[in-house]
């Protein structure tokens, strides 16, 4: 859970119907943070701030949602919730928190039925807690999906992971994703975990679909994707350490799904550090791809089918 990491808190806003939510990260004072955006369609808010060479040192809390470009209204709705807290830069005229977001297309699961706004960052923001979070089809995993090489009726159930570990320093490492993908997710093994589906032959490689021109692409709006992670570690890193974890996260994220970081995807990492334990950055580096990639299969393992798409269990089941 990333709430593993002491002072961590998530919460979820959900819409299982619509098929949509978004998912609140809120850190405690003085957490540093870093981004590395790799996919060639992000949708984000704030994350300049988080550049080494930005000088807002802090970062408040992080918000993660459904909803395309539409769902980054809900940081506004957790920037609002988190001045009430006193959570924030100190102006001198005003706290300003400072509330990184980056959103996902779900739309062509959810219709543009609904899309997450101020009043569902709130929600979500007022539902964090420090206990265990829920993972699946919940929040910004709501309603994500995987494989979508050869559209939309071979689609696979993506969602939220999450995974952690204690290092021998006494550091702490954890992840979120958000697994909306074009790719599949591959097991520890390298074997398709989940992604696009042919009946009479399971899961197919994406990847080698593409490369003998099998893969049958649908419509524009079917192909819009996003893989989004949130590593946490109390391990002693400043703002410049944490981009480079960022990237870190990425490497671990393309262990775990491929193709990673198309053209078509928005693909983003983030990277904060809360507290002050000291351990090796080649160490702490390692422990953070691994879990990314380790949380990005928990999310299809953990998902349930939404809008009548089935997750990798069903289809395997028949």
């Amino acid at each position: 859970m990333l709430t593993d990491v002491p002072g961590v808190k998530v919460g979820h806003w959900t819409d299982t119907d619509a098929g949509t939510g978004c998912t609140a990260i809120i850190l405690p004072p003085g957490t540093r943070g870093g981004v590395d955006v790799r996919g060639g369609g992000p949708a984000s808010r704030e994350t300049d701030l988080l550049r080494p060479e930005a000088t807002v040192p802090v970062v408040s809390a992080i918000v993660l949602s459904g909803g395309s470009a539409f769902g980054l209204d809900t940081a506004g709705g957790v920037m609002a919730w988190c001045e009430e807290q006193g959570l924030g830069v100190d102006t001198g005229i005003a706290l300003v928190p400072i509330v990184p977001a980056a959103s996902l297309f779900d739309l062509g699961i959810t219709g543009n039925a609904r899309r997450p706004g101020a009043a569902e960052g709130r929600l979500a923001a007022e539902a964090a807690g420090d206990g265990p979070h829920a993972v699946g089809s919940v929040g910004a995993g709501t309603g994500a999906t995987v494989g979508k090489c050869h559209g939309r009726d071979h689609w696979c159930k993506g969602g939220l992971g999450a995974a952690s570990v204690r290092l021998a320093s006494g550091a702490t490492v954890a992840a979120m994703a958000v697994v909306n993908a074009f790719g599949d997710v591959l097991d520890e093994q390298g074997q398709v975990l989940a992604g696009a589906w042919e009946d009479g032959r399971g899961f197919v490689d994406s990847r080698r679909e593409m490369l003998d021109g099998a893969a049958r692409h649908a419509r524009l709006a079917d192909m819009g994707n996003t893989t989004l992670c949130v590593v946490a570690t109390d391990a002693r890193i400043d703002k410049t350490g944490c981009t480079h974890l960022a990237r870190q996260a990425h490497a671990g994220l393309a262990r775990a799904i491929a193709p990673y970081g198309t053209a078509l995807d928005g693909d983003i990492a983030f990277a904060v550090s809360t507290g002050d334990v000291g351990v090796n950055p080649v160490v702490l580096g390692n422990a953070v791809a691994e879990m990314a990639a380790a949380a990005a299969r928990d999310a299809v393992r953990s998902a349930t089918s939404v809008r009548g798409v089935p997750t990798a269990a069903e289809r395997r089941a028949g």
